[in-house]
């Protein structure tokens, strides 16, 4: 029987494309998130054009003061949406559609999508 390797990660590359294929990308603005073993990264992507509109994250030197105070990683991430959210509308981008980037809807996700909901983006 042959042994299946890195199948997990083939299974999430695979379940990313299926979730960017029913996107309209281009139509607007993406705020993409993505997580890693240690950090969480969040931007907001102008596809059209190619670029980063603005970004976010936990390895951010302008929040190294605000994710200190932070206790878990949800709160990291409410901290991150809301600066995202703040540094978007800023940037005169209020509608964006939410790519979860094959990460189930839950947790620091929710937590990222609800506060930069709460600071002005419309999904």
């Amino acid at each position: 029987m042959a042994e299946k390797k890195n199948t997990k990660w083939k299974d999430w590359e695979k379940k990313r494309r299926r979730i960017k294929g029913r996107l309209k990308i281009g139509s607007e603005p993406r705020l993409v998130v993505y997580r890693s073993n240690n950090n969480l990264f969040a931007q907001v992507i102008d596809d059209v054009k190619g670029h980063t509109i603005t970004s976010a994250s936990t390895m951010d030197k302008t929040l190294s003061d605000l994710l200190s105070k932070a206790e878990g990683n949800i709160e990291k991430g409410k901290i991150i949406g809301k600066v995202l959210g703040e540094r978007a509308v800023s940037e005169n981008v209020s509608r964006v559609i939410f790519d979860r980037n094959g990460y189930k809807y839950h947790g620091v996700i929710k937590a990222i999508a609800e506060s930069s909901k709460k600071a002005g983006l419309k999904f």
